[in-house]
């Protein structure tokens, strides 16, 4: 059975081993590959997170916050994770729908990527087809442990 639900500070003892295998990758997030379980709940935990529970097992999550404090809070960012062993199945998407929802319910007025990394093809997809823009792209911004150096976008959507 599937749920998606919003999750709390005791949730992440189960969040961490799926943060840590995605950020350890290093083929999709800015943070060090080695980054440690506390700092990585500093900065995971620092929003409204959400989980995605198949028969118990946390195989998504996702981060909604402020892109920016002070004047810059209207607009949300967020992060997301699929367990790769559950890709392609359409979790992500589901996640992403119900984050973007959320994120409309509390009143922000767009969503902004900071960095989305040109790689990684099925993100990039899957935020065009939920109606996202590139907005701006950096080259060589970050560094793929395989590819190099190699571009990210900035993505952005109006709520």
């Amino acid at each position: 059975m599937t749920s998606t639900r919003l999750a709390g500070s005791a949730d992440w003892p189960r969040i961490w081993p799926l943060w840590q295998r995605v950020v350890s990758a290093g083929e999709t997030y800015m943070w060090s590959p080695d980054t440690d379980r506390d700092t990585a709940e500093r900065l995971w935990m620092a929003g409204e997170v959400f989980v995605v529970e198949i028969d118990g097992q946390v195989v998504a999550t996702a981060l909604l916050k402020p892109n920016q404090p002070g004047l810059g809070d209207h607009i949300a960012n967020a992060g997301f994770m699929v367990d790769p062993d559950h890709a392609g199945r359409g979790i992500g998407r589901a996640l992403a729908e119900t984050v973007l929802a959320h994120a409309r319910a509390a009143g922000y007025l767009a969503m902004q990527f900071n960095a989305v990394i040109s790689t990684n093809t099925g993100a990039v997809k899957l935020w065009r087809s939920l109606g996202f823009e590139i907005v701006a792209t950096i080259p060589a911004a970050f560094r793929h442990p395989t590819r190099g150096r190699v571009p990210i976008h900035i993505m952005y959507q109006r709520l």
